[in-house]
């Protein structure tokens, strides 16, 4: 008795719908995903006559001061006391590290020289005051 020998039938994954596929994957992560609009407390800056933008964000942490005195250092609620140690961690992964106080402009002075104060313990002493121009 002798066998013969059949061809193997060939099975292929048809690619034609998978540039949609993706396309709609691609929308589809698009629309539900959410940009952040602002971090940081809702305050009013102060206004300035004349202001000069950063050069790069690379090297910039924000610190928000509220009018009510609370303080906001990357989406979180801190005290002046522990302004010194946070700011002195990012320092330490960042030299070129520069901090933007965006206070609000009914804050009262002394919570701003106590974050002053805090700054410098932590050897922070670039600082850049954010304001929106006045018109």
């Amino acid at each position: 008795m002798k066998l013969t020998k059949k061809n193997k039938v060939k099975v292929s994954i048809p690619t034609t719908a998978m540039p949609d596929i993706i396309f709609m994957l691609i929308f589809f992560f698009m629309v539900s995903s959410v940009l952040r609009e602002s971090d940081g407390l809702p305050i009013e800056m102060p206004e300035a006559k004349q202001i000069q933008k950063l050069e790069s964000r690379n090297h910039v942490k924000t610190i928000w001061v509220a009018k009510t005195g609370m303080i906001s250092i990357d989406d979180k609620l801190v005290n002046v006391k522990s302004i010194r140690n946070i700011i002195y961690l990012k320092r330490k992964a960042d030299p070129q590290l520069i901090i933007s106080l965006r206070a609000d402009r009914k804050v009262k002075m002394e919570v701003i020289e106590g974050v002053h104060q805090e700054l410098r313990k932590a050897d922070a002493l670039k600082v850049n005051y954010s304001t929106k121009k006045a018109t």
